[in-house]
């Protein structure tokens, strides 16, 4: 947020008069942009620790499960194709 409310004091001293309602909408959506990004963060954050904590209690979960978060996009999905082709074990 402190990088907004400085590229708004910067637009407000090098250039106030083009600072009009189209400007303050561009700050406006510069700010909720921050805030949905910061919320989904948040969100992904939670998810992956309930999950970590999933995979600990879980005798079954396999152990590379739990750092395949580190991998490339590409990886996991390779990863999770070959587990849909994989059949499941019934306890």
């Amino acid at each position: 947020m402190a990088a907004i409310g400085l590229y708004a004091v910067l637009w407000l001293s090098l250039d106030a008069a083009t600072l009009n309602w189209h400007g303050v909408a561009t700050l406006a959506t510069l700010l909720m942009t921050l805030f949905i990004q910061r919320s989904e963060h948040r969100d992904t954050q939670a998810i992956h620790a309930k999950l970590d904590e999933l995979l600990r209690v879980d005798r079954q979960a396999r152990d590379d499960l739990a750092s395949i978060d580190e991998r490339e996009p590409e990886e996991v999905e390779s990863f999770r194709d070959h587990q849909s082709d994989t059949p499941r074990h019934t306890a």
